[in-house]
């Protein structure tokens, strides 16, 4: 244990106020008004047969034993976007993560058991096939990269559609060692938005919805709206989730921290259990200032670093700020995929 690091007092008044709005009673907060630029306030989906847009509703249930049912519930409810005539149907991948059974659903009522195809942890893409022949046209495909800002578009859902306009294009850094580069942006917010289709002027699939984000603009501004992954990420990886079920090349190494960026801090909010992180140990409150003797510029910096050491399976040297001294702690990164327990065969 070294001597008390410089960075001490500011980065442990910055944890000490993120780990109590985590770690603290959770309460309802409302939303502010949107700014007068901001899109109008969505006044609910439109009564529309869903069936002729290509999307089912997607239900799905964990194994007994996922390690993901702490995050994300056992029951899991969606959209699924039917991609061809043999059944192939795109989803945000968290809602099939560990999945036992997966059931479509027509608007109709019609029902298909499905498969799990595969998933891509670094998009969040899922793929599903159903067991049958689904009664619903594919969609068609577009090209996420000619969406731009203030672009109308429709958010197609299981249950209907709602308008809704691009309102930034810019990165996304989740807590759950996870990165976009170029997210799309939506709003006004709308629901049941997990793997809903985001369609063009010409109905074609430009993005699956992923969050609800408070702030969709970005710049600081408080509107509240969504978050989608776009489409152009799927075209080089879904050979591969077809045949494979995940994509090519060798995975990258992942910790299993959750985080948050406070002032340039990163702060450790939670650690899943029996994770690498979890038998390093690193702990909830931990603040990693550095990584491979590198100091950290904040959260993108951190997995950037991470994700440019090496190939999963590597040692990553991190160095945190814990009860008032800066530690070092050497963790065994794994692939994510081996961390979740996945359908038994036998």
């Amino acid at each position: 244990m070294s001597a008390l690091h410089p960075r001490v007092k500011p980065i442990l008044g910055a944890a000490c106020a993120v780990l109590a709005a985590c770690l603290g009673t959770t309460a309802a907060l409302a939303a502010p008004a949107p700014p007068d630029s901001a899109p109008p306030a969505a006044s609910g989906r439109k009564p529309v047969t869903v069936d002729a847009l290509s999307v089912v509703k997607l239900q799905s249930r964990a194994v007994a034993d996922a390690r993901s049912t702490s995050t994300l519930g056992r029951q899991r409810e969606g959209t699924g976007v039917v991609l061809d005539a043999s059944g192939l149907v795109l989803t945000i991948g968290y809602l099939i993560l560990e999945a036992e059974s997966v059931e479509l659903s027509t608007a109709e009522g019609r029902s298909f058991p499905a498969t799990v195809v595969g998933y891509d942890p670094v998009t969040g893409f899922g793929l599903v096939r159903a067991l049958g022949q689904l009664p619903i046209k594919p969609i068609q495909v577009g090209d996420s990269s000619k969406l731009v800002t203030r672009e109308p578009v429709l958010i197609v859902g299981f249950d209907g559609v709602a308008p809704a306009y691009v309102v930034s294009r810019r990165r996304f850094v989740g807590y759950w060692e996870y990165l976009l580069e170029d997210a799309i942006y939506t709003a006004p917010a709308t629901v049941n938005w997990a793997g809903a289709a985001l369609l063009d002027r010409e109905q074609r699939l430009v993005g699956i919805g992923s969050l609800a984000v408070p702030d969709s603009v970005g710049g600081g501004s408080p509107v509240p709206g969504n978050l989608f992954v776009p489409i152009d990420l799927l075209k080089p990886l879904i050979a591969d989730l077809v045949a494979r079920g995940r994509p090519a090349g060798p995975p990258r190494p992942w910790l299993g921290v959750s985080t948050q960026e406070v002032e340039g801090n990163v702060i450790v909010t939670r650690v899943a259990t029996d994770s690498p992180a979890d038998r390093a140990p690193i702990e909830v409150g931990d603040v990693i200032v550095a990584l491979g003797g590198q100091t950290l510029r904040g959260q993108a910096d951190f997995y950037m670093r991470l994700w440019g050491s090496g190939d999963a399976g590597r040692e990553i040297v991190l160095d945190v700020l814990r009860d008032g001294r800066i530690q070092r702690v050497t963790v065994k990164s794994i692939d994510r995929n081996l961390y979740y327990r996945a359908k038994p065969t036998y």
